[in-house]
């Protein structure tokens, strides 16, 4: 009888003493630089607890068939690693997902792992401008099996 008090109360401490998780979402607009040059869009969502922390993302880039170039697709979740406490914000991710890359009558869809890293640098308020370099690497028989994205965004921090 005597523990749900004790269970109670530490519980009670847990819960006051844990610091609230942080979120972004972010709109981004770059290009992907494989094999030529082209637009890329998308948005992320990501969750942090303080230098850990963990995001889902979105892509599209558009087919391009004079170049023969592929759209290409990018679902993915990451794990990254940040700074804290600097005028502006490092991080590194890592993550795994799936893509669709598509050329005229030929698709393909697997599962991808992207590397990369960036910065978040403060605008005014909870508005910051985001700054990310990836490398993607597809899975299974892509046009291209090795991918580099560069985007800047809008990130929100709430």
């Amino acid at each position: 009888m005597r523990i749900y008090p004790v269970l109670g109360t530490a519980l009670l401490l847990l819960m006051t003493a844990a610091s609230p998780a942080l979120a972004d979402a972010t709109l981004f607009l770059g290009s992907t630089t494989s094999p030529t040059h082209r637009t890329v869009k998308g948005f992320a969502g990501g969750v942090s607890l303080v230098i850990v922390g963990f995001e889902f993302e979105y892509a599209s880039t558009a087919e391009d068939t004079t170049l023969a170039a592929p759209s290409l697709k990018t679902t993915s979740g990451n794990a990254f690693v940040q700074t804290f406490g600097l005028p502006v914000q490092l991080y590194a991710t890592t993550g795994v997902g799936i893509f669709r890359e598509h050329l005229g009558t030929t698709q393909e869809t697997n599962f991808l792992l992207n590397t990369g890293g960036g910065v978040k640098i403060p605008i005014l308020g909870p508005l910051r401008a985001r700054i990310d370099y990836r490398i993607f690497n597809l899975r299974g028989n892509p046009q291209h099996s090795k991918v580099q994205r560069i985007y800047a965004g809008v990130n929100l921090a709430f």
